[in-house]
Parts: C-alpha cells; structure tokens; sequence
C-alpha cells in the first residue's frame, strides 16, 4: 500500500511539473510571437518618413483641425519621431461578455506609416490569465488570445476587411502620435462643420475613416466609424468608437492620458477597453528618445 501512494504522488508531481514547464514554454513562445511583432513595427517605423508639413499644407486644413493641432503641439510639430511606445493600464471587457477585469497592455506604433503592435494581460480566473495582441504591419493584420500560452482562443489573420479594420485601429489610437495626423502622411482630413472633420487614412490600396469631434478649447474629444460594428465577431479589432480625456503635456505634445474604446452598433456604444496610459516615450530614427 506504501508503494502505492509513493507511486501515486511520484505520478501526481510528474504531471504537475509537465504542466509547470508546459505553461513556461507557452509563456516563452508567446513572448516570442510579440516581441517579433514588436520588431516589424520597428523596422516600418525606421524606414518611414514622418510627416513635415508647411505652413501652407497646415492652412488649407478644416478650421477645427487647424484648431486641433494648435492645442497638440503648443511650440509647433516635432520633427523627427518614429517611433512610439507606451503601457496603458485599465480594465477590459472581453468580446460577447459583460464584466470587465483588471488589464494592462503595451503598443508599440510606427508614425510615418501605418503599423503597430498590441499586446495586453487579463486574469480569467484566479492564477490564470490571458494574453491577446494584434499586429499589422505591411498592410497586413494578425490577432491571437491565448489563456496561460497554452489554450488558443482567438486566431485570426488579415483578410482585406480584418486589414482594413486594423488600418482603422492605427488611426483610432493616433490622438497618442498626433504627428501621424499631420498632413503629408497616410492621414488627410475632410471638412464636416465647425467642430468635426473626418480623417482618412490609406495604405496599400486599403482606406478607413474616422470622424473626429472637437471641443472648444481645440482638443479631440473622440472618434468614431461612420458604420456599425459586428458586435457578434470573436473580437473586438479597433471598435467603432473611441473617447480622449486628461490631456497633459509631455514634452512638446499635449496628449489624452485618459480613454474609453468602445464598439458601436444600432445607436448603442458599449465600451470594451478604458484606462490610461501609464508611460509613453517618442523615440528618433535611431531609437533614441525624441524628447
């Protein structure tokens, strides 16, 4: 009988510790997959141009947009950021749920060019979580979820709408790079009234659009899609809607450090994604800091 529980709890830590070094390699191989996307976006970032506009490229915009980047860059653009990285910190709901858990998450984002990749960490239950990331760089997107590194529960790769939405996704966060929006990039605006515009943003034969609203005092106030979300996807992608508060000067730029990202759908806007952003830093073509 002794033989047999010796056997039993010889059994029992051996499959333990096979679970153990599984959901380390999991872990390591997920890691992997994202700093790999990280290094794509950082590569586009350094072979981008950057917007520099004139003076008359900066006229001739909408006048809420002109508005828009008088409030953004109160000594006039920087010149020469690439690069931008950032960790945001807030709660999360996942697709086709109601609750929200605690989340954090990087984003690693070219400003020349569309390109970015996101990666985020959500406890499903107590001691397990889930990783999710996005990338989409030369025009292409992939999404993966995977809980402990282990169990995929979401994978998906570009198809001309998923590609399209994560063009979308781009220009949905570019309030945080706001050099992005300048004119002589991917983005141009469109004139609507007198506090909104709509954005547009094309690469590699794929074009999406975004209509700002601004408030008084020039900052952006959010952005939305002009059509509704499918709110029965497995995912969220860049959601329909997006709204930017508490903004706060860092360095030579004012940015919303606050925001709530939303599907949109039948008049009804459903948030997925609020927090803040906890770090960011605007980093040259030799990967040093801008400022």
């Amino acid at each position: 009988m002794r033989r047999t529980w010796r056997t039993a709890a010889l059994l029992a830590g051996g499959m333990v510790a096979a679970g153990l070094i599984a959901v380390l390699i999991g872990g390591w191989r997920t890691g992997a997959e994202i700093a790999a996307h990280v290094e794509r976006v950082r590569v586009a970032a350094r072979a981008a141009m950057p917007p520099d506009p004139d003076a008359a490229a900066l006229a001739a915009l909408p006048a809420p947009v002109r508005a828009y980047f008088r409030f953004t860059f109160p000594d006039g653009p920087p010149v020469g950021v690439r690069l931008v990285e950032m960790e945001m910190a807030g709660d999360f709901r996942r697709p086709r749920t109601e609750g929200f858990a605690p989340t954090t998450a990087s984003q690693t984002v070219a400003v020349g060019v569309p390109a970015l990749a996101f990666a985020a960490r959500t406890p499903i239950l107590p001691g397990i979580h889930a990783r999710a990331w996005d990338a989409f760089a030369d025009g292409r997107m992939e999404m993966k979820a995977r809980i402990l590194g282990l169990v995929t529960v979401v994978d998906e790769t570009g198809s001309p709408e998923l590609d399209r939405i994560s063009l979308r996704r781009w220009l949905l966060e570019s309030p945080l790079y706001p050099m992005a929006l300048l004119p002589g990039g991917p983005v141009t605006w469109q004139a609507i009234d007198d506090s909104h515009a709509r954005a547009v943003v094309s690469h590699g034969g794929l074009t999406a659009a975004l209509v700002a609203t601004f408030r008084p005092d020039g900052s952006l106030a959010s952005f939305a899609a002009e059509e509704d979300g499918d709110l029965t996807t497995a995912y969220h992608g860049s959601g329909e809607h997006v709204t930017r508060e508490d903004y706060q000067r860092v360095g030579e730029v004012m940015l919303p450090m606050a925001f709530t990202i939303s599907r949109a759908a039948g008049g009804r806007i459903l948030p997925f994604w609020r927090g803040r952003v906890m770090h960011i830093a605007f980093r040259n073509q030799s990967g040093f800091p801008s400022f």
